[in-house]
């Protein structure tokens, strides 16, 4: 009877919403993620991820190649937002040990409020999360002897402010992408203009980030950021891309098909 039960409520009944059985289905799968996995995790070595790929030759093979060039790394929650969250987190860390480069990021960030204001975003909520992204920064400027690398990663898997990091880079993509909407047009596929692409998949949580979004990213902050990407394409190696083309990488990460996470150099 059991068995009857569980066929039966399977099958298509155009008396119920679909739409909101796959909602309840990936909040089920969200839950189960955001219970079972660190927003930001800790670091480990490649033996992990050896393991997920035992038994597939061409993933061990990449695998190998990443160990041999990076030491560790460290996971993010596959949640769509991975990359802002990899990237806020790397590069913070980097700036507890760097004055110079806190100082310039930290002007950049003071400004970048105004800089979105006067391209029309509201007020209100700009102020809102930049208010709580500066907070972060400056906790970051206090210097390794205030505030440690293990006080970040407690601040970073602390949804209230991990998320509102994550929020306001998303304002700062949307903002460098409509600044130079000219350029970035080429990248989009379809009919849509710059501002529906940064509206629909760049603003919201929990979209997924690509070429377009870490291009913009990397420019506005003057940060630049290595990608390694692990894929099944022939090669042992794990190809890597610098954005912008030519900079120096400051943040390292490590792309799987939908997900990013932080490589340690």
């Amino acid at each position: 009877m059991g068995d009857e039960t569980q066929v039966s409520s399977t099958k298509f009944d155009p008396g119920v919403n679909q739409d909101e059985l796959i909602m309840q289905q990936q909040r089920q799968i969200e839950k189960e993620i955001s219970e079972t996995t660190a927003l930001v995790g800790d670091m480990e070595g490649f033996g992990t991820l050896e393991d997920e790929y035992a038994g597939d030759d061409i993933y061990c093979q990449k695998v190998h190649d990443l160990a041999g060039k990076y030491k560790s790394m460290r996971r993010t929650r596959p949640d769509g937002n991975c990359f802002f969250r990899a990237f806020s987190y790397a590069y913070l860390e980097q700036l507890l040990d760097n004055r110079e480069e806190y100082d310039r990021f930290h002007d950049l960030a003071t400004k970048s409020k105004d800089n979105l204001v006067a391209l029309g975003f509201p007020q209100f909520t700009v102020e809102d999360f930049h208010d709580t992204f500066m907070e972060v920064v400056d906790h970051v400027g206090q210097g390794p002897s205030s505030f440690s690398q293990l006080d970040l990663h407690k601040l970073f898997n602390e949804q209230g402010y991990s998320d509102y990091v994550v929020v306001y880079l998303r304002l700062i993509t949307s903002g460098q992408l409509q600044r130079d909407s000219d350029f970035y047009q080429h990248f989009i596929e379809g009919d849509r203009s710059v501002a529906d692409f940064c509206h629909q998949e760049v603003e919201p949580m929990y979209k997924e980030s690509d070429h377009i979004h870490i291009i913009a990213l990397s420019t506005a902050l003057n940060v630049g950021v290595r990608v390694r990407y692990m894929d099944r394409g022939e090669a042992s190696e794990v190809i890597a891309h610098d954005f912008p083309e030519g900079s120096h990488p400051a943040v390292h990460l490590l792309y799987r098909p939908g997900h990013y996470d932080i490589l340690y150099p």
